[in-house]
């Protein structure tokens, strides 16, 4: 047994308790099921788990949003800039460094994968094979603990009650512990961090005081935690509680193809389902989610297994359509189809209604009030066993789920479809009155006033929880997948007449709804209705690239935004001149605005609303922009406010921003000063030309942008050519005629007039130099050749330096760049910045406190870079602080 290795360390008298927990442990992760609950479908994990897609950080607007739009976007997102992270190495600093670690916090949407992400990092460390320094691991998921709500445990009672492990009396202090705490998304319990009081391991609390007391690290501050959870979950443990956040992102597009490789073995058949799954845009990004790869797969299967030569299913609603045939085809023959739909019409309504409590597991409570007995809900999920599933709590308690987020808020819209084709009744109606309470009971419901509410209805919701709920609903209307589902329903429901009724009342709320992001939502509604007269007419327009001149209306640029996203078309430039100078244009447009990294917006007449949408782009993760150019608005300094908000945020990378000629004034550059001060790691260029800073307002900026990563240099007297003299402090080189006796050292420029500084820079660094004469300066590779005369020695002549003379001339490799910055007269200061990291050096003229930017370099650094001059007859390195 691998584990043999930690078994020294453990206490003899726990050591056969210890090599069963792990037994146990084994056991129990070995094998799991996939979207089923029947046990002979078990597999072994390692044959199936497909490693996910895992980077640092929270994606912010996931919570503001349903979490399909967060799939949707996810070829969108800015490649490069993130870190990903193996499994196993879930517990390493990002900085690489031995950082101490306590808590990491993993999210990720529905069906991302995070559970059995878990289930691998355990069986792996069980195995011996990662992680082998923690001595025991524990796995809570809150689905069990919310059925011990209101009772009180010890610490090692809780343990024993969850893990059903043999009782035990050691000190877990001597160990490395790993608690994992799975699913915080379906908690139930208050968790409450206010707390000041101490508490102790032996000490009797509820449920919940001991999972807050050990989140604080009040309980075990030693151990580690793994804490997992849908993303709008996530902000209940504060970030002073968290380490490290990561986020599942599911598949990338080669992990999608090894999934459906490992899931079907012949080449063929897999071959024809990758195929079929490529030829479907939406189809296919929905793929990134592993739990929609089993959907996907299962309804392929069934219809290549029956050759059906059949389109294969083209809209999301359609997909579920037949995946929920399936699933009653597959169970009729055993249970008899009338008893297939009659539980089907109970799990419809179950979804429904605790769709409407945002309940997604259901204990016996829950299942009373949607009128379901418990003994009946085991029968459903022994019966639809890849649809709804039973698991085992503790003693004797059960809990029940849907498969998957999206085949819980399916049923709900069947059950909506049902209810108004066999009762013409209407459930998505919210009666305030006696007489509309009536009026509902007694009166036939109309198919159009029914979409119409759900449409209202989503719109409302502050997060998008009912936006899937409200594409499959509409989807269903249509003839097309009712007939699908004829077994359910007694009649079709819907006219052609209200097809076209809907799709005028969605256009209208396109043209009336400002958010960007509900109207992305509502054209995949249209999509699911199987109407694309909106995009056609954009297709038109951008094929005859008349989108400038033409007339588009409102409803026009949110199809131009939904056309865009979902094409292959490249968008790192967005520029607004093409489209139409107008904030409400480009405030339509904002979500190509998210995913490009330069935003071209000058002259666009925008206003404070403008700048306060621009600041959620600055804030929203991954941030992609980069480069933004604002110049000749009049934003005036309460604008510029409202964009320093976002420019404080930790997300924003933007690197240069143009506001030339934009009315800013003292004011509005002590809130950009404000704000670069916050988050001063990324921004290089700042252009404040044509607008009324003031001296002090220079002043604030200059050392907001620059200043805060200055750093001392001393020039390196073994490096320094012979005729320099240092001065004492090392800050000061002359040229002078006699030879200074400097021992012989191998570092020692021979030739050249040239001197290098001692510090090896790697970071973001900031310093001035003046000097006097004709002189060059900049840094090279510490091995930059010292000897001999030739080119591979001159500063700015060879690969290992980069420099800029006395006339603003920028050299690299032998080939110079001519500024357009006149050259300043001798004495003549300049400042250097270098961004190792991201690859950049640059240089501005520094005059009266004023930088003027002369050049950058953009290269990708290999090695630590010294500061060098070349040439000099006075050179001096200069405090920043003067």
């Amino acid at each position: 047994w691998k584990g043999k290795r930690r078994a020294g360390k453990i206490p003899g008298r726990l050591k056969f308790i210890w090599f069963s927990f792990l037994s146990n442990l084994h056991n129990k992760y070995m094998c799991v099921l996939e979207g089923s609950s029947k046990q002979k479908d078990k597999k072994l994990l390692d044959d199936i788990y497909t490693e996910l897609y895992i980077i640092d950080g929270k994606d912010e607007d996931v919570s503001r949003q349903h979490e399909v739009r967060h799939v949707e976007l996810a070829p969108r997102r800015p490649q490069g800039t993130e870190r990903s992270i193996q499994h196993n190495d879930i517990f390493k600093h990002p900085s690489g460094e031995n950082t101490p670690v306590r808590t990491v916090l993993t999210h990720g949407i529905a069906g991302i994968g995070k559970t059995f992400l878990v289930h691998k990092f355990i069986l792996d460390w069980a195995e011996g094979r990662a992680n082998q320094d923690m001595h025991l691991t524990f796995l809570f998921t809150f689905r069990q603990l919310n059925l011990l709500r209101g009772r009180r445990f010890r610490l090692a009672e809780l343990i024993h009650k969850c893990i059903r492990e043999r009782n035990t009396n050691y000190d877990k202090s001597k160990f490395k512990l790993l608690f994992v705490l799975d699913g915080l998304d379906e908690s139930r319990l208050h968790l409450n961090f206010c707390d000041k009081d101490e508490c102790s391991a032996d000490e009797p609390l509820l449920v919940n005081e001991l999972l807050s007391n050990l989140i604080q690290g009040k309980l075990l501050p030693a151990a580690r935690l793994w804490i997992t959870t849908r993303p709008a979950a996530a902000n209940q443990i504060p970030l002073d509680f968290v380490d490290i956040m990561t986020e599942v992102r599911g598949f990338t597009d080669p992990q999608k193809e090894e999934y459906f490789r490992k899931r079907f073995r012949n080449e063929q058949i897999c071959g024809r389902i990758i195929s079929h799954v490529r030829t479907s845009q939406s189809l296919h990004m929905m793929c990134h989610i592993p739990v929609f790869c089993w959907i996907t797969a299962t309804v392929l299967t069934q219809m290549l297994g029956e050759g059906e030569n059949k389109e294969i299913p083209q809209t999301l609603t359609e997909m579920y359509a037949k995946f929920l045939v399936f699933q009653i085809k597959q169970t009729a023959k055993k249970y008899g189809t009338n008893e297939n739909m009659k539980i089907i019409k109970s799990l419809a309504k179950l979804a429904f209604h605790q769709l409407e409590k945002r309940n997604l597991i259901f204990y016996e409570t829950d299942l009373k009030n949607s009128g379901i007995h418990l003994s009946d809900a085991s029968v459903y999920s022994g019966v639809f066993t890849q649809i709804f599933q039973e698991e085992d709590g503790l003693n004797a308690d059960k809990m029940f789920s849907f498969v998957h987020l999206s085949i819980h808020e399916f049923l709900a819209a069947v059950f909506v479809v049902l209810s108004l084709v066999n009762d013409s009744s209407d459930v998505m109606a919210e009666p305030q009155t006696l007489l509309e309470y009536l009026n509902m009971l007694f009166q036939k419901a109309s198919a159009t006033e029914v979409y119409k509410k759900a449409v209202d209805k989503a719109l409302q919701s502050p997060n998008g929880h009912l936006d899937l709920f409200l594409r499959f609903l509409l989807g269903l209307s249509l003839e097309s997948n009712q007939t699908l589902l004829r077994g359910l329903l007694k009649q079709k429901a819907n006219s052609k007449d209200t097809n076209q009724e809907l799709v005028k009342y969605i256009k209208k709320k396109i043209r009336e709804n400002p958010s960007p992001e509900r109207c992305i939502n509502l054209l995949h509604c249209l999509s699911e209705l199987m109407d694309s007269s909106l995009v056609d007419e954009i297709q038109h327009y951008l094929r005859a690239g008349s989108l400038s001149t033409a007339h588009v209306s409102p409803v026009q640029w949110s199809a131009l935004v939904y056309v865009l996203l979902l094409s292959e078309k490249e968008l790192d430039v967005f520029d607004l001149q093409k489209y139409s100078r107008s904030e409400e244009v480009l405030l339509r447009l904002l979500p190509l605005v998210k995913v490009s990294t330069t935003a071209l917006l000058s002259l666009c007449w925008m206003s404070e609303k403008g700048c306060d949408y621009l600041a959620s782009v600055f804030r929203s993760k991954p941030s992609s922009l980069r480069k933004l150019d604002l110049s000749n608005n009049d934003l005036g300094d309460p604008g510029v406010q409202l964009l320093s908000v976002g420019l404080e945020s930790s997300y924003c990378r933007l690197e240069s921003l143009s506001l030339s000629g934009c009315l800013v004034t003292e004011q509005g550059c002590g809130s950009l000063a404000s704000a670069l001060s916050s988050n001063p790691s990324h921004m290089r260029e700042l252009d404040l030309s044509y607008n009324h800073p003031g001296e002090s307002g220079v002043k604030l900026l200059s050392s907001s942008v620059l200043l805060p990563d200055a750093c001392e240099l001393t020039l390196d007297p073994n490096t320094a050519y012979k005729n320099f003299l240092l001065s004492q402090d090392r800050k000061t080189a002359t040229v002078v005629s006699e030879q200074q006796p400097y021992p012989d050292h191998p570092d020692r420029f021979q030739f050249r007039r040239q001197v290098l500084c001692t510090n090896g820079l790697t970071g973001r660094c900031y310093w001035e130099v003046e000097w006097k004469g004709p002189v060059s300066v900049g840094v090279a590779y510490r091995g930059i050749e010292k000897k001999g005369k030739a080119d591979d020695s001159l500063l700015g002549w060879n690969k290992k330096s980069w420099g800029l003379d006395y006339r603003n001339v920028a050299w690299y490799n032998g080939k110079g760049t001519v500024s357009s910055v006149p050259s300043s007269r001798s004495p003549c200061r300049v400042a250097v910045y270098l961004d190792w990291p991201a690859g950049t050096l640059s240089f501005y003229r520094v005059f009266s406190d004023t930088r003027t930017h002369i050049h950058t370099f953009h290269c990708t650094f290999t090695e630590p870079l010294y500061p060098v001059s070349s040439s000099v007859i006075h050179h001096r390195t200069c405090n920043t602080e003067e």
